[in-house]
């Protein structure tokens, strides 16, 4: 379907549809008097926009009463963009009800779990099991679909707008009535839901559905189970209105693909993406730089994971931002380069689009100091003209259009389930940080320039010789065969610290930790050994640990210690192991290192695999590479990571970005980008 969003906006003369990437902006003219319409049409085409999201908040401009409708501004703007050869991801507008809906029906606003209502005043005040938003939302969806099924200009449906981004927790009535329809599907019988729960435990159990409730404010740590429960059930309730929309799109216009826009990036955990991705005929993402010493880093981590939700087909940035946004304590502009390294770096990793919030910086409203592609200075200023030239480069890089990601030899897994069960409370520790700990991991194999893949755990792992799974903390029976079948078939797999420890019950695997992978690791750990804040510990290979130590005695004759520890409670025992099993092999890292330690460590851990960096030594770290393969060719990615000129020898192709030194070498200027074409063979 990402095909058919290629070629409708855009065929070459002989009518066949020709490859480009996409690039626009969420576009909001119903913000805007009727004259600046024109300039922004005008202002398109100068920077190279072929793609714009319509209508996000319109609702209340589209429905401005019950049974009153106005499409004439929608249709004149459908087709002002299509008369100057701009496509349309046209939204449902449903990410925000109009006051007469909430005045008439307050009963859709969410409620926390401390019984407070979520008024209007913002955005995203409704629940996602709400029946009467979901009446009406389907009205308006309904409507816009028949009027727009076979405009020109419509290229793709984009439903609601960051499902979740506000409102994934709901514990109101319509929430607890739906909780409990999940349960039942999910458990059959109370009986068994209690035995899932544990609820033994605290004179929890159930004896009849309606007694069952969201994890609303408690007198204490409400159950592990049900919390965990209500996380899946939460995004399964937003996935439900997805599918919900997507259904009647479908049904109205089956030609035209249907997307949404996740969030992958650090702070947003509730939705899980890696489930959701089947519900969309292409995976879109928004993304924004969040301050961090790893930022950089971090903005090709959520890049390449959401390529590993896509399964390594390409997909689209919806949302990032063109310099400052306007929701952090100090918002910083960007540095002249960023905003077209930034760009580029998505586009390595997969995006056949970049798209920011917005195409015109508001003048009013929450937003008005959020950058975007026509800042408040307008046309006349260096981020304007820093847009035009980035369009100009991805006009130059249409051949990139649709080519897949190559997969890399190291793969990272990434597992939304692990993550909620690990971060909860009543834990050994709440200073544990799931993201991170897999963050680092990604900044140590950038900083030795070994190329990685961020993957779920739905992916055909056996595509990476080397697969590490940081803080795999939940591991059903079915997971722990496979990474056992995965290393004895000839992978080397990594793991940490709490990792193993409970299956999909967060029930915990008795006999000694890591649990479910105790026998493929050939160790065994009696009791976790956190540290508190500040504290750390020194192992023999001259790295320091932080957050975590285990006791780790060796069960197996195959297991080897790489690495022990120097001090702490328990010096001179293993710190980090590692098993021979079958073909391959399973390692073990007891504590955590951050990424200077791990970039340490690392080479050991990908020696039995034979894996190197690709780069020159003088670089590695200095240049990130991504590959992608297509019809076209295969395209790699060279991304100077510094504020320095780099030079880069040795490398052949066809220089489609970029600039050529002595001999071939490919010259990066600081915060650049380059891209080298060579045949596939």
């Amino acid at each position: 379907m990402i095909s058919t969003l290629h070629s409708r906006p855009h065929r070459g003369t002989d009518g066949v549809p020709a490859p480009r990437l996409a690039y626009g902006a969420d576009y909001n003219p119903e913000q805007w008097p009727r004259e600046v319409w024109e300039e922004d049409v005008r202002l398109m085409r100068e920077a190279g926009v072929n793609i714009v999201s319509l209508g996000i908040f319109s609702w209340a401009r589209i429905q401005p009463g019950p049974d009153a409708w106005d499409f004439a501004w929608l249709d004149e703007v459908m087709d002002l963009l299509h008369e100057h050869g701009v496509g349309v991801d046209l939204a449902t507008a449903t990410a925000s009800p109009p006051p007469w809906l909430t005045t008439a029906h307050p009963e859709i606003l969410p409620v926390t779990d401390r019984g407070e209502t979520l008024w209007p005043g913002a955005r995203q005040h409704w629940r996602p099991t709400s029946p009467v938003f979901r009446e009406h939302a389907l009205r308006l969806v309904r409507k816009l679909a028949t009027r727009y099924a076979d405009h020109p200009a419509l290229v793709a449906w984009h439903v609601n707008n960051e499902l979740g981004c506000h409102n994934v927790y709901d514990y109101s009535d319509d929430a607890a009535r739906a909780f409990r329809d999940w349960l039942r599907a999910r458990y059959g019988t109370t009986d068994a839901l209690n035995h899932a729960w544990g609820t033994a435990f605290w004179s929890q159990r159930y004896g009849d559905w309606e007694e069952i409730l969201p994890p609303r404010l408690a007198a204490s740590h409400p159950n592990p189970t049900q919390q965990l429960d209500f996380k899946r059930f939460s995004s399964d309730a937003l996935k439900d209105h997805l599918r919900a929309e997507r259904d009647l799109l479908r049904e109205l216009t089956p030609d035209v693909p249907v997307t949404t826009n996740f969030m992958v990036m650090p702070g947003t955990k509730g939705m899980n993406y890696a489930d959701w991705a089947g519900e969309v005929d292409f995976v879109a993402n928004d993304h924004y730089v969040v301050p961090h010493p790893q930022a950089r880093d971090e903005l090709s981590f959520s890049a390449n994971l959401t390529s590993g939700i896509a399964g390594g087909r390409p997909w689209f940035l919806m949302e990032h931002s063109t310099s400052a946004v306007n929701w952090q304590p100090v918002n910083l502009a960007k540095q002249p380069g960023d905003m077209a390294r930034d760009s580029l770096t998505h586009v390595a990793h997969g995006a056949d689009a970049v798209c920011f919030f917005q195409w015109r910086q508001s003048a009013a409203g929450a937003e008005k100091y959020h950058s975007a592609m026509v800042p408040h200075a307008g046309a006349d200023s260096d981020l304007f003209r820093s847009v035009a030239a980035l369009g100009d480069t991805l006009k130059t890089l249409a051949p990139v259009a649709g080519s897949e990601r190559e997969p890399a030899e190291v793969g990272i897994l990434f597992d939304w389930e692990s993550r909620w069960a690990s971060e909860q409370d009543s834990h050994p520790t709440s200073l544990l940080d799931y993201h991170q700990e897999a963050l680092d991991w990604y900044s140590a194999l950038l900083s030795l320039g070994v190329r990685a893949d961020v993957v779920t755990t739905g992916a055909d792992l056996s595509r990476h010789r080397v697969l590490i799974a940081p803080v795999l903390h939940l591991v059903p029976a079915e997971l722990a065969k496979d990474l056992t079948r995965y290393a004895e078939q000839g992978g080397h797999l990594v793991t940490t610290y709490f990792s193993g420890i409970v299956d999909e019950n967060d029930h915990v695997w008795l006999g000694g930790y890591p649990g479910a992978l105790r026998d493929l690791l050939g160790i065994r750990v009696e009791e976790f050994g956190p540290l508190p804040a500040g504290q750390s510990v020194e192992l023999d290979d001259d790295t320091t640990g932080g957050l975590w130590t285990d006791h780790v005695t060796v069960t197996a004759p195959e297991t080897e210690v790489l690495v022990r520890y120097r001090t702490g409670a328990h010096t001179g025992r293993p710190a980090v192991t590692r098993r021979r099993a079958g073909g391959g092999s399973a390692a073990y890292v007891s504590t955590r290192l951050g990424a200077e330690g791990l970039a340490a460590l690392l080479p050991r851990l990908l020696e039995p695999a034979g894996v190197t960096s690709e780069l020159p030594a003088p670089v590695r770290g200095r240049v990130e590479t991504t590959v992608r393969r297509g019809p076209g060719g295969r395209f790699l990615f060279l991304v100077n990571r510094t504020d320095e000129t780099v030079t880069v020898p040795g490398l052949t192709g066809e220089v489609l970005v970029g600039g050529t030194g002595d001999e071939g070498a490919v010259v990066l200027p600081a915060r650049a980008v380059a891209v080298l074409r060579t045949p596939t063979g």
